[in-house]
């Protein structure tokens, strides 16, 4: 059976992952939830939005006649992950998960670890901190309850609506980064601590690292929880799955 498939994107990893498919002459389509301006264009087709649940995403990978489903999604992007696993499962429709791991603590790191954003959130009542928060856009809300703070915000679009918070510096950019301009940005900027997400890999490393070499607190969020599915950690691995899953064709 000739494989078609669908990634879900969002990260560094499907981009690798789409160029791979393409070059090897699969069938094959990139699927962005929607949430940034300007995705990265796909060397294979591409649609951009939800599915509409479980039940919408079982209905386009049936009328789309889907064979493998690859979920590639941002680590954080929970719902989507989970959505993704109970449609497969229903389905019987295979489904690896490629993703990052996640980053674990070294010498020199000064971790406050926290469940979830409610519990960064906890971490920041306290007196007026400059902070870097790398938390994504659609949590900028979440942290209302702390507006005592001089906040830096790296986002990859500029905010379409008013900042919940009154002290904040949008810095717009896209990764990877690079330890050394995560530095100087820290030191521009005079952070006194990181708000980070587990988000792991290596293009969004620069900021640990950097808080690292400064001497800075990071207040990390774990990931959230997800259904136990298959996984892969690399491009290559991933192709090995597509090659050896219900497919006739040797990648």
């Amino acid at each position: 059976m000739q494989p078609n498939l669908l990634i879900l994107a969002g990260t560094t990893e499907a981009t690798g992952l789409a160029r791979a498919v393409a070059d090897r002459g699969l069938q094959g389509t990139v699927s962005f939830a929607g949430r940034v301006a300007r995705p990265l264009r796909q060397p294979l087709p591409q649609r951009i939005g939800g599915f509409g649940g479980v039940a919408g995403l079982q209905s386009y990978l049936q009328e789309a006649r889907i064979t493998h489903v690859i979920d590639a999604t941002h680590p954080f992007a929970a719902q989507m992950s989970r959505n993704a696993a109970h449609a497969c499962a229903g389905l019987g429709v295979p489904l690896v998960t490629l993703t990052r791991p996640p980053w674990t603590p070294v010498t020199g790191d000064d971790w406050i670890r926290v469940p979830d954003i409610a519990g960064a959130v906890a971490a920041l009542d306290r007196p007026r901190t400059r902070v870097m928060l790398a938390v994504g856009r659609m949590h900028l809300a979440d942290f209302a309850p702390n507006p005592q703070h001089d906040y830096v915000l790296r986002l990859v679009d500029p905010p379409d609506d008013p900042l919940p918070l009154p002290e904040a510096e949008v810095v717009v950019d896209r990764g990877p980064f690079t330890e050394s301009s995560d530095r100087a940005l820290m030191l521009r900027h005079g952070t006194q601590l990181v708000v980070s997400k587990n988000s792991g890999g290596s293009g969004a490393y620069a900021k640990i690292a950097a808080a690292r070499a400064l001497g800075l607190p990071v207040v990390m969020i774990d990931r959230p929880e997800t259904p136990a599915r298959a996984e892969v950690h690399d491009v290559g691995a991933a192709l090995d799955w597509i090659a050896h899953t219900g497919t006739d064709l040797g990648v």
